[in-house]
């Protein structure tokens, strides 16, 4: 951490130049010969990208910022508020502390919370922007927190972590065994300080695989915000055998969707063709595999059983997309093109054999519009179209 990029004249070059080309910024060379141009880039581009991820470190003056890659894997301010509303006691120790986002949320809700990073750049950055922030209740320490942990022998009411995957090419689904740390092997140590565990997992996680892999799966929690799945959180209490509880969230400008149920409840599905209105699930619910559910608890008709899209004669409120159908056709390009003039369209596909770049060259329909075409397989196994506009 070099205290030199915090000068008051260094500070205001940073503000000044947040919307500049780094690259452009780069060739002019610092005008600092104390800070090297690159450092001040650095501050800059990370600085950028807290702008709405994180805007309370972006409007507190004298922050230090990390590298980009820690910016982009911490938690936003509104995921990490979301944790520290589901959980409550008078202690917490963070393992994988990070930037320190959640453990600042956490610092609203219990009296004393532990961070640990094995960084010793990253904890000392840390550290620095808790007192800029004003935030006395936190303990920052410089180490692994499972060696941490195990050393200082002290309980908490919670321990959160949230595991990296040490091999970030191993495809789109992974085991927690190739997280650090790992934590099904440490399930026990993680147990004899705590009676309640929560952890941070990333959207591309099985969860079936990680039920499978942990010991009392109570809860978990699917985050999104704004249609985009960021966090899976797992809480864990000792010794707990009964239903695991299943909630989403999908946060948008000005509201959020929410659905809850329970894992393996094994509720069906009723079908039926399309109807008058179509509803899309918000991605929390799909990451969720919350399918039979949505049509159980909400008593509307799902086209298919691999289509998981909805249907009904009367508009409901639901948490996702809704749209009326106005037309319902076999999957014809002629026919498209017919019924859309405008050459310009939104399209979605569920259950469907092309792709949507394969359909736009078929049919020759631009992006956008009003109208929103869902290409998908109905109850009669049918390739059909559903010609919609948003409710």
């Amino acid at each position: 951490m070099n205290e030199r990029i915090l000068n008051n004249d260094i500070q205001k070059f940073i503000d000044q130049h947040l919307n500049e080309s780094p690259t452009k910024l780069i060739l002019k060379g610092s005008p600092f010969p104390e800070v090297t141009i690159q450092e001040i880039v650095g501050q800059i581009i990370s600085k950028k990208k807290c702008q709405k991820k994180l805007p309370t470190w972006f409007k507190t003056d004298n922050i230090y910022y990390p590298n980009k890659i820690n910016i982009e894997q911490t938690s936003s301010e509104i995921t990490a508020n979301y944790k520290s509303n589901i959980i409550e006691g008078g202690s917490i120790i963070d393992l994988t502390g990070g930037f320190g986002v959640d453990c600042f949320a956490f610092a609203k809700k219990f009296n004393k919370v532990t961070h640990c990073e094995i960084n010793t750049k990253l904890s000392e950055i840390a550290a620095h922007n808790y007192q800029q922030l004003g935030v006395k209740n936190i303990t920052t320490v410089a180490q692994n927190g499972l060696a941490y942990l195990n050393k200082n022998k002290q309980k908490y009411d919670w321990i959160y972590a949230d595991p990296s995957r040490r091999n970030e090419t191993k495809g789109k689904v992974f085991l927690l065994e190739d997280c650090l740390p790992n934590i099904p092997l440490n399930i026990d140590l993680l147990f004899k300080y705590s009676d309640n565990i929560l952890l941070k997992f990333s959207p591309v996680l099985d969860i079936t695989s990680a039920i499978n892999e942990l010991k009392f799966v109570k809860e978990i929690h699917v985050i999104a915000i704004n249609n985009d799945v960021k966090e899976l959180l797992f809480i864990l209490q000792k010794d707990y055998q009964n239903n695991i509880n299943i909630k989403t969230i999908n946060y948008r400008k000005e509201s959020f969707e929410t659905f809850d149920s329970c894992y393996y409840q094994h509720v069906k599905s009723s079908f039926s063709i399309p109807k008058t209105y179509l509803y899309e699930p918000n991605a929390a619910i799909l990451k969720a595999g919350l399918f039979n559910e949505v049509s159980h608890q909400l008593k509307l008709n799902k086209l298919h059983v691999n289509s998981h899209l909805y249907t009904s004669n009367k508009l409901i409120i639901f948490p996702g997309r809704r749209f009326k159908i106005i037309y319902n056709i076999p999957y014809n390009k002629k026919k498209i093109k017919k019924l859309i003039p405008s050459k310009r369209a939104n399209i979605t596909i569920r259950n469907f054999p092309e792709t949507v770049a394969q359909i736009r060259r078929k049919t020759k329909l631009k992006d956008g519009g009003d109208q929103y075409l869902f290409f998908t397989t109905d109850l009669n196994n049918k390739h059909v179209v559903l010609i919609c506009e948003k409710v």
